[in-house]
């Protein structure tokens, strides 16, 4: 299954939609801090409402600890940004991708970047800036779950 990793998160608000989106489609949440707001349950639990129960999130207390977990996972780090080169629906991708997203007021440092397996974007028209992170990740994470099977459909 793909996870989605949230690189050192600025708005509560954002972080509580992607918390709710990863528990509506089943996908584990890794948290890279330090966070530009408090992570305690309490706060996620107000910014997640009772979708909390439903998603696994992991709290990582810094890039290195995160990156070093991912490395021993074995996890492709498909990072999304506005520096990609490849749409990101020309990637292929695979179950136990990880797409991390970066901080809504500075998207990820250059180690970051170099770290990655994988670069992505979300075309837009030109003069634009960016999407919301929450509305890239869901675009990112739909066609990931699409390729891989990973959709489920209720009935």
């Amino acid at each position: 299954m793909l996870r989605l990793a949230l690189y050192q998160p600025d708005i509560p608000q954002n972080t509580g939609t992607l918390l709710r989106l990863a528990a509506c489609l089943g996908v584990a949440v890794e948290i890279i801090e330090p966070a530009g707001f408090d992570v305690s349950d309490r706060h996620l639990r107000r910014s997640g409402l009772d979708y909390l129960d439903h998603v696994a999130v992991t709290r990582h207390r810094s890039w290195s600890a995160f990156e070093g977990w991912r490395r021993e996972a074995g996890l492709r780090l498909v990072v999304a940004t506005t520096q990609g080169a490849l749409p990101y629906c020309d990637l292929a991708y695979r179950p136990g991708d990880c797409l991390l997203m970066g901080r809504e007021s500075a998207g990820v440092p250059d180690a970051v970047h170099a770290a990655a397996d994988a670069r992505v974007v979300v075309p837009i028209r030109p003069g634009m800036r960016s999407l919301n992170v929450a509305v890239c990740a869901a675009m990112i994470l739909g066609e990931g779950l699409r390729q891989t099977g990973g959709v489920s459909k209720s009935v």
